[in-house]
């Protein structure tokens, strides 16, 4: 982790110590500053059962393309960047999140 990253979160954490940030703005940034799973075939079947929605909408949810939503359940492929922090997001808060 940087020295700026490791600098904004002691900062925040003091924040919080003299309650100027509450205990949820605290947790949304140190989950917002932690890179997202590395998520497996298997996490995003079960984000996406979980909810139940079907790939194509699963797909026009996250606006990725169809197929690239079936690689990432079949282990073909695996999401980054975006992907795999909106996949977070959803995790987290759900599917709403993103409407």
């Amino acid at each position: 982790m940087s020295r700026m990253i490791n600098e904004a979160l002691e900062t925040m954490r003091g924040l919080h110590d003299i309650g100027a940030v509450n205990k949820q703005t605290l947790r949304d940034f140190e989950t917002q500053r932690l890179p997202p799973p590395a998520y497996t075939a298997e996490m995003i079947r079960h984000l996406r059962e979980k909810r139940p929605i079907g790939q194509i909408v699963f797909a026009a949810a996250l606006n990725a393309i169809i197929s690239s939503v079936q690689k990432w359940g079949n282990g073909d492929k695996k999401p980054g960047g975006a992907a795999a922090r909106l996949l977070s997001a959803i995790e987290r808060k759900r599917l709403e999140v993103l409407s």
